[in-house]
């Protein structure tokens, strides 16, 4: 992938600000924040990139010019989500690994928690076939055929995810620790790894896994997010919310740990914690006034609600800022 397709690939804007020793650095920014992406040559016809997301908007549409290309997606930490162009949305969380053929087009991947860690790995059919032939006459007997885990693993050009697998997190818990020094060659290792694990892997006993949402179920949930956010002194229950958004009860629960990765419930006590930790630093509200807006009658169960989130009390919170 050079630098035209890398900045065709994501709508925003992209700068590339280092270019050396195989290594490229690209910074991208729009209205919903910034992002940066650090990509790699691995190997001809395969390049892995690191990605720090703090925004809400990422890719719009693919555009790669030769769309026979396996994408790999590991996340650390956030989460996104992807729409194909049949509507159907997939997410994937931490831990996840996400597979997906190009020729499976997407028409837009956002952040729903506004952020998002993790590594990409693309494979690049038509000249990765050629490499990976030359590895085997190498190394002998080390057999992976890209295209046989393309075939089975996206077949009828769906998504695969993996979720939280044991040899997933291994793999890839090294690839986040790995020091500069041993990078050259670490990645090379760590790819092949990868690729000899999926060139094994048993699709079928991963079927439960699948799980899309109609884009009109996402939507719905998305309104409802911004409506409970909207006002956060206001607790709604799941009955209030179903009528409201006139979705049912099951599939409104569904759909939002889908889309969020976590309850309604835990969702907004999260979300009303990290407001706090806004009003603490950029106010001089007290810890009582705060607790009010955040919906909390009792100071106090909010603050033991803060210290479970954060581990220390809103007063000690502050103190620490001011130092």
């Amino acid at each position: 992938m050079n630098d035209k397709q890398i900045t065709d690939f994501f709508d925003p804007e992209v700068q590339k600000t280092v270019s050396e020793d195989g290594r490229s650095v690209y910074k991208m920014q729009n209205e919903t924040g910034e992002g940066v992406i650090t990509r790699y040559e691995i190997l001809p016809g395969i390049e892995l990139f690191y990605n720090d997301f703090h925004m809400k908007d990422g890719q719009n549409e693919n555009k790669l010019p030769h769309p026979d290309v396996l994408e790999i997606n590991h996340c650390r930490e956030g989460r996104f989500e992807c729409v194909f162009s049949n509507g159907d949305c997939q997410y994937v969380g931490v831990g996840d690994l996400a597979i997906n053929r190009l020729t499976n087009e997407t028409t837009s991947t956002t952040f729903p928690l506004s952020h998002y860690h993790g590594i990409s790995i693309t494979i690049d059919l038509n000249e990765a076939v050629t490499t990976m032939n030359q590895v085997e006459s190498v190394l002998g007997g080390l057999h992976i055929d890209l295209c046989q885990i393309a075939e089975r693993i996206c077949r009828k050009d769906t998504c695969f995810i993996l979720r939280n697998h044991s040899n997933i997190e291994h793999i890839f818990s090294e690839l986040y620790r790995v020091t500069p020094k041993m990078i050259a060659h670490y990645l090379k290792v760590k790819v092949l790894e990868l690729l000899m694990f999926l060139n094994d892997v048993q699709v079928g006993e991963y079927q439960e896994e699948r799980r899309y949402f109609s884009k009109n179920q996402v939507q719905v949930v998305k309104q409802m997010q911004a409506y409970m956010i909207a006002d956060l002194q206001r607790h709604y229950t799941l009955q209030e919310l179903s009528k409201k958004f006139d979705i049912p009860l099951t599939s409104m629960k569904v759909c939002f740990k889908g889309v969020y990765g976590c309850s309604i419930y835990s969702y907004m006590k999260s979300y009303r914690m990290q407001a706090t930790t806004i009003l603490l630093r950029d106010t001089t509200d007290s810890v009582t006034e705060i607790a009010m807006k955040m919906g909390y009658d009792n100071p106090s169960k909010f603050s033991e609600a803060f210290k479970k989130e954060f581990g220390e009390l809103p007063s000690e919170y502050r103190k620490e800022l001011s130092k």
